[in-house]
């Protein structure tokens, strides 16, 4: 199959790109490159190379044509402002890019006989849920930018579906885990990071909230699972990406990184985070309809993977604290530096080859 990956050099991107051409498709790239100073400086086994085979489109989401997409099979739609704090930094932007932006590429690959869409939304979309083990079917509150982007692309792509055009929802559980592109803006990955380079996990709440987390190397297998899937088992559906072994409250995480971490103690703030963000999500549904998405990293795992990693590379509370992992530092990085316009975009001859 012949997949185009938006966003294949993000985190998660440059993970599932090496999945899907391991599973022996052919992957090709395309990103605005927003990131392209970051990178982990480790080397392992599990940070796979990821060019891809089928080359690189260096372009901006927002000015995808039909004719980027001639000959492709499928596309994995993961470029985004991406998480709830950088989605706020310009609101406008954040609809523009991850809401209007995807209903174009959608409605352009429909144009151009592309068969499956699988896009990257997220549990945020559940904002404050007020069950435990809410489902597909439960409703959804948004209470960010970010999330009402991916709420109003997944309305908006669904009406695209047809007979011969099948979106899928990939609600992915926030992820933690170790890639060439790391991020310290994400709950695990920055316990973990702060507690590698102060000897403390720090939480500014009473760590009550809920989060479902999910390892990027298993969020990777949803989406091959999501494309390889008969069309009758995904056909404009949306899937909880996760396990539900994997459902911790905010506190859980902090107390799992002081065990695995040495010498490191825990702190809590007083009463709940500013962030009102917490749900306890069901992952049924994709056991049943995606079989093939067997997830195999527990929390312990993945924290012991970084810390490991955060060790070998002799990590540093600068390095750590830098725009190199934090999406929303580098972003307004490029902007006060005049690489970035105003909307986000490359000011002329600055990087996109």
């Amino acid at each position: 199959m012949r997949i185009l990956v938006t966003g294949n050099l993000g985190y998660i991107g440059v993970v599932v790109t090496s999945a899907l051409q391991e599973a022996g498709h052919q992957v090709v790239g395309l990103d605005a490159d927003y990131y392209f100073d970051g990178g982990f400086d480790y080397e392992d086994a599990c940070l796979a190379r990821s060019t891809p085979v089928g080359g690189q489109l260096w372009k901006d989401v927002r000015d995808v044509e039909p004719a980027d997409l001639t000959g492709i099979d499928a596309v994995v739609h993961l470029a985004a402002l991406s998480n709830d704090p950088t989605g706020e930094l310009d609101p406008v932007l954040t609809e523009a890019i991850n809401h209007q932006a995807s209903v174009g590429l959608a409605q352009a690959a429909r144009q151009a006989g592309v068969k499956r869409f699988v896009y990257s939304s997220s549990c945020s979309v559940y904002g404050q849920g007020e069950d435990h083990a809410l489902t597909e079917d439960s409703a959804l509150h948004p209470l960010t930018a970010y999330a009402r982007s991916k709420v109003g692309s997944e309305v908006d792509i669904a009406r695209l579906a047809s007979s011969g055009f099948s979106p899928v929802f990939l609600r992915n559980a926030t992820a933690y885990g170790l890639t060439r592109k790391l991020r310290f803006d994400l709950v695990a990955n920055n316990l973990t990071g702060y507690a590698c380079t102060t000897g403390e996990v720090r939480l500014l709440s009473d760590g009550r909230a809920w989060r479902p987390i999910a390892h990027v190397g298993d969020i990777a297998q949803a989406f091959r699972a999501a494309l390889e899937a008969p069309r009758d088992a995904i056909h404009n559906q949306a899937f909880n990406v996760g396990s539900d072994s994997e459902n911790y409250q905010v506190r859980e995480i902090a107390n799992h990184v002081a065990e695995i971490v040495p010498g490191c103690r825990v702190t809590f703030g007083e009463g709940a985070s500013a962030d009102s963000r917490t749900y306890n999500v069901s992952f049924a549904k994709i056991r049943r309809h995606l079989p093939a998405f067997r997830p195999t990293w527990t929390l312990e795992a993945g924290i012991r993977q970084l810390y490991e990693a955060c060790q070998a590379a002799g990590l540093t509370a600068e390095d750590f604290g830098s725009r190199k992992y934090t999406r929303l530092k580098q972003l307004k990085y490029l902007i006060e530096t005049e690489q970035l316009d105003s909307a986000l975009r490359w000011r002329e001859g600055v990087r996109i080859p």
